[in-house]
């Protein structure tokens, strides 16, 4: 487990990397026809577009408050960090999950975590990204990050994850 996150900081190290090296590049631009130019991409550009398994590193999850459904302050900044990317990368469609803490009926706790998902969407949405390249599914209590029975946990597991599909 370890040794796979470390591998995983070491492959977003390099893309990071990689970002920071491209965006100091001066935008190129190529003669069509006489005394007219068209604009090129500058390799900052291009290094924008990430690899479907760079991206979905980079995009994080968002948590929510107890009982709570509603996009907090904190979850906005990564939301628009998330929105950034996605609006980057047109070709990438997501899925907004939806989770719970294990409190409360598995029938409440499917409707929050759908409406959980549904409010991460229309967040996505309001920040230009097209909604019918989003779906959302709520996995209710199913699916905890931390499995145990304790206010750390809980917090963890109340979420909304974006998972990319091609």
């Amino acid at each position: 487990m370890m040794k796979n996150k470390i591998t995983m900081m070491g492959i977003l190290f390099v893309a990071l990397f990689s970002l920071v090296l491209f965006s100091g590049c001066a935008e190129k631009k190529a003669i069509v026809a006489e005394g007219t130019a068209q604009e090129q991409p500058s390799a900052a550009q291009d290094a924008a577009t990430l690899s479907a398994a760079a991206a979905q590193e980079a995009l994080k999850d968002i948590n929510f408050d107890y009982d709570k459904s509603n996009i907090g302050m904190e979850a906005r900044v990564i939301m628009k960090a998330n929105a950034d990317i996605l609006l980057k990368n047109r070709n990438f469609n997501i899925i907004v999950e939806g989770h719970c803490d294990e409190r409360g009926t598995s029938e409440y706790n499917m409707a929050l975590g759908e409406r959980r998902a549904q409010e991460a969407k229309k967040y996505l949405i309001n920040l230009g990204v097209d909604g019918a390249r989003m779906k959302t599914i709520s996995y209710g209590e199913e699916r905890p990050l931390d499995s145990r029975s304790n206010e750390e946990a809980w917090a963890k597991n109340r979420r909304a994850h974006f998972l990319i599909v091609q």
